[in-house]
């Protein structure tokens, strides 16, 4: 038997010109990371705090941050080198946040890392910080920030309590005009919940297959008087289901997937008739991808996702869901065709090969 493919670490790219708040956001994650292992990767040039660390543009270097968090300082030109010491088992990493320079161009960062031929990485997301207070002088200096929000898959309007109301109304259609497609978040000094950035946890024995953690699990003690400033409005949506999913209803849901679900993750089950036990879901912005899974000895059939957004509805996307079971399993041969919208997204095991 073929065993099955190594998970994979997901590859975060957090964008925002200067002074947007990246770095804080980035400190509020690694402070934060309820047990996680988080390699860090600043493609930047000069003094950057991280975590009550200094790493002072030396391209090359990796430095520990502690509790098995790493740091490297790299360009662009070197992010494959880093990406291979980051991933390598020894590392144990769950997850790896590349902190762009705020002149970069973050398009170039997710192609890299799209075209990447390194088998354990896979695209977490384009998260795009943006300084809400100088939102418009920002964008009148540097018009290119529209090209950046087209492709984010999360914006986090940071800094929003510097903003009258009027103004962050103002802001939130600017960007929704720029990153239809994107989730948009609002926050203070960069707190968001880090789950957001972070794989959800499927519970197969629980009825709740996700919870998602408040921010007064995350916050220290001494930061929790001010939680009324943290308060994301994003959802998240928890689905189970024993009967099979049919495979051509699931592509043209996901297909349709609305503007501002960010993330969807989890596994599906299309039944006794597909050659694969069942599949490892990866779904952000709109990049999509399928991993066939062997289930464990004894493993019960199942699927089970979460959906993460902001602006979304959850009842409909519960519902929508629900509608995608096939209870009445199609014949082997009418099963196979209708794999075929699913195939093009799966990664082969091949694909792992060096």
């Amino acid at each position: 038997m073929t065993p099955p493919p190594a998970p994979q670490i997901p590859v975060v790219v957090l964008a925002g010109f200067l002074g947007s708040g990246k770095t804080t956001l980035l400190n509020h994650l690694l402070r934060n990371r309820a047990g996680n292992r988080i390699g860090v990767v600043v493609n930047d040039f000069g003094s950057i705090e991280i975590d009550a660390m200094t790493v002072s543009g030396q391209v090359g270097s990796t430095v520990s941050l502690g509790n098995g968090c790493l740091c490297c300082a790299v360009d662009a030109s070197e992010l494959d080198v880093h990406l291979e010491t980051l991933t390598a088992p020894a590392a144990r990493l769950d997850v790896i946040v590349i902190e762009a320079s705020g002149l970069a161009e973050p398009q170039e960062l997710v192609r890299m890392l799209l075209a990447s031929d390194n088998p354990r990485i896979r695209y977490g997301g384009l998260v795009e910080v943006v300084d809400a207070a100088e939102f418009p002088a920002t964008r009148q200096t540097h018009p290119e920030i529209d090209r950046h929000l087209a492709v984010a898959d999360l914006v986090v309007l940071n800094k929003t309590d510097r903003v009258t109301d009027a103004g962050l109304r103002a802001v939130r259609e600017a960007v929704g005009e720029a990153g239809p497609r994107a989730a948009v978040l609002c926050s203070v000094y960069g707190r968001i919940d880090p789950e957001l950035l972070l794989d959800p946890v499927l519970r197969p024995d629980e009825e709740d297959a996700f919870r998602q953690l408040t921010f007064e699990d995350l916050l220290p003690e001494a930061d929790r008087a001010h939680e009324e400033h943290l308060h994301a409005s994003y959802d998240s949506v928890s689905f189970t289901s024993d009967v099979p999913l049919s495979p051509r209803l699931l592509m043209a849901f996901l297909d349709s997937r609305p503007p501002g679900l960010y993330r969807i993750k989890g596994f599906v089950d299309f039944g006794a008739g597909d050659p694969a036990n069942r599949y490892t879901l990866h779904a952000v912005g709109r990049f999509l991808r399928f991993v066939p899974q062997r289930l464990a000895r004894g493993e019960q059939r199942r699927t089970q996702l979460v959906l993460i957004g902001a602006g979304i509805d959850a009842e409909s996307l519960h519902k929508e869901l629900e509608s995608c079971r096939d209870p009445v399993q199609e014949a082997t041969e009418e099963l196979e065709r209708s794999m075929w919208g699913v195939l093009r997204y799966v990664r082969q095991p091949e694909d792992d090969e060096v």
